[in-house]
C-alpha cells in the first residue's frame, strides 16, 4: 500500500479528507496538533476518527503556538459570533504553513508522495492559507526544498475539498461513511465541550447541513440551534 499523510484536526473537513484517502486504498498516517487551541476537544474527535477508519498510525504533536501566533483560537480574545469581512481574529498566523511543513517532514520519513489537507476556498472564513494559490506555492516549495523533490519524487499536496461547498463536503463524507456526529467544528465550545452554535464555524456547518437537506447530528449548547 502506498503511504500518505493526512492532516487530521477532528473537524468535518479533515475527517472527510481522511475518508477519501482511505477510500483510495492508501496506507494512511494521520497527523494532529495540540497547539494551544481553545477548542482542543477536536483532538478527541481526531483520535476517534483515526480508530474508526483503522489508519496505520495516528500521531499528535504538541506545539504551543500561543507564544508566537496570537489568535482568538489561542489567546484570550473573544471569538466573534457574527460573520465578519476580511481576515477574522480566529486566523492563526501561518498555521497551515507550519502544519504542512511538519507533515512534509513526516512524508519524507515515510517516503509518502501525498499529503492530504482539508482546506477550502469556497465556504471559508477569509483565511489566506486556505486558498489554491497557497497550496500550489507550498507544493512548489516542497519540491525545491526536500530530498524527495530533488530526486524527482516530489510530494503532492492534496486538497480535494478546496472548491467544494459545505453541502458537497457533507454529502461526500456521508457517502464514505463519515460519522459527522463525532466531529468537532466549533471555535468556542461551552459546557462539556458542546458546540456553541453561534460562532462563524458553527454557522458554516449548520448552513451546510441545511443546504444538503440533512439534519446535523451534533449537539449544540444553544437550545435554539
Amino acid at each position: 500500500m502506498e503511504p500518505a499523510v493526512v492532516l487530521l484536526s477532528g473537524g468535518m473537513d479533515s475527517t472527510t479528507c481522511l475518508a477519501m484517502a482511505v477510500s483510495e486504498g492508501l496506507e494512511v498516517h494521520c497527523l494532529a496538533f495540540d497547539y494551544g487551541q481553545r477548542h482542543e476537544r477536536e483532538l478527541e474527535m481526531a483520535a476517534h476518527q483515526a480508530r474508526r477508519f483503522e489508519v496505520a498510525e495516528h500521531v499528535t504533536i504538541s506545539l504551543d503556538l500561543r507564544r508566537v501566533a496570537r489568535s482568538a483560537l489561542t489567546a484570550d480574545i473573544d471569538v466573534p459570533k457574527a460573520e465578519l469581512q476580511g481576515i477574522p481574529p480566529t486566523y492563526v498566523p501561518a498555521r497551515n504553513a507550519i502544519f504542512l511543513s511538519l507533515a512534509l517532514a513526516w512524508a519524507e520519513e515515510l517516503a509518502a508522495r501525498q499529503i492530504f489537507i482539508g482546506v477550502n476556498q469556497v465556504d471559508f472564513s477569509g483565511y489566506p492559507d486556505c486558498r489554491c494559490e497557497f497550496i500550489e506555492a507550498f507544493e512548489r516549495m516542497a519540491e525545491l526544498g526536500t530530498r524527495m523533490g530533488s530526486e524527482g519524487r516530489p510530494v503532492r499536496i492534496r486538497a480535494p475539498l478546496i472548491d467544494m461547498d459545505k453541502a458537497g463536503i457533507i454529502r461526500t463524507g456521508l457517502a464514505l461513511g463519515v460519522d459527522f456526529g463525532m466531529t468537532h467544528t466549533c471555535y468556542d465550545p461551552g459546557h462539556e465541550g458542546l458546540a456553541c452554535g453561534r460562532c462563524p464555524s458553527c454557522r458554516l456547518r449548520l448552513r451546510g447541513f441545511a443546504e444538503a437537506g440533512i439534519e446535523d447530528p451534533l449537539r449544540y449548547e444553544d437550545s435554539r440551534t
